[in-house]
């Protein structure tokens, strides 16, 4: 029985797009800061550039093989060992679920911080409800995931108008690398981890019109339009407070943006983290189905 093709480029486009968006920006930052300095949007460039290598290789296999099975099918077809694809299916539901459950975890913490809920039954409500979402259908989800998306973007954007308005850029060094250039590409490697996701855009082909043309289209267009937006903010960042201070923050984009806007902009970021996280968990239950 096949599934329903129902997503076209736009939609695809944004759940690529949505799920790279989504915690790794808010979790990375700083540890990235405290390596490569003002030179933070390098390292998001490099990290680009490592992700569209393997970003390519996806595009190539998911209009050669258009599954929803993706890398299952992939070890299936191409080695012919249906054991290796067994044990690679049950790797990516395992760390399907993990990463589902932890972002959910952090998505309570930041709605605990904001309205003082527990913890373990706010992740365990917003699993279940985005379960049932997905279950209605592939559509509804995708429209959720729409409006999540398009509140990311403006989220990050934010930050970015908000360090054109009122940054320090004519007394920042861009190039600077406190830790040499082996900081910075160091910084890279962990910043790779921001791009991650525009791999499971292969996991729904089966449900896209004419995947062999759209996939691959969406998923190199959700990094390309990432890379962009994390250069924007690797730059913005570090024109709003030094990088020596962003890195010993906890919650850095809020803390770079309060720090000129006051208490107010950390709580809109805060609100823009939920929607953040919480569609991170909508496209990780999505692509582990």
């Amino acid at each position: 029985m096949e599934l329903r093709k129902e997503l076209g480029l736009l939609e695809v486009t944004f759940y690529g797009v949505g799920i790279i968006l989504g915690a790794g920006i808010y979790a990375l930052i700083g540890e990235a800061s405290a390596l490569a300095g003002n030179s933070l949007w390098i390292s998001f460039l490099i990290g680009a550039i490592v992700s569209t290598f393997t970003g390519l290789s996806y595009a190539e296999l998911s209009s050669t093989f258009p599954k929803a099975g993706a890398e299952y099918v992939y070890v299936r077809r191409i080695f012919g060992s249906r054991f290796s694809a067994f044990l690679l299916g049950w790797l990516i539901i395992f760390t399907g679920v993990v990463a589902a459950s932890t972002v959910a975890l952090g998505f309570a913490g930041y709605f605990q911080e904001l309205f003082g809920t527990p913890i373990i039954v706010t992740a365990i409500l917003l699993i279940i409800i985005f379960s049932l979402v997905n279950f209605i259908g592939i559509k509804e989800s995708a429209r959720i995931n729409v409006v999540f998306s398009v509140v990311e973007i403006v989220g990050v954007l934010f930050v970015v108008i908000t360090a054109l308005c009122f940054g320090r850029f004519g007394s920042v060094d861009y190039l600077e690398m406190p830790k040499g250039v082996t900081g910075t590409l160091s910084a890279a490697a962990l910043i790779f981890f921001a791009y991650i996701g525009f791999e499971d855009l292969a996991n729904i082909s089966e449900e896209v019109k004419d995947p062999k043309r759209n996939v691959p289209r969406a998923l190199l267009a959700s990094i390309i339009i990432t890379t962009i937006i994390y250069v924007l903010v690797g730059i913005a960042v570090v024109s709003l407070v030094r990088w020596e201070d962003l890195a010993t923050s906890q919650a850095q984009l809020a803390f770079a943006v309060s720090s000129i806007l006051g208490d107010q902009a950390s709580w809109i970021i805060s609100i823009i983290a939920l929607f953040s996280t919480s569609n991170t968990v909508l496209v990780g239950l999505i692509i582990c189905s």
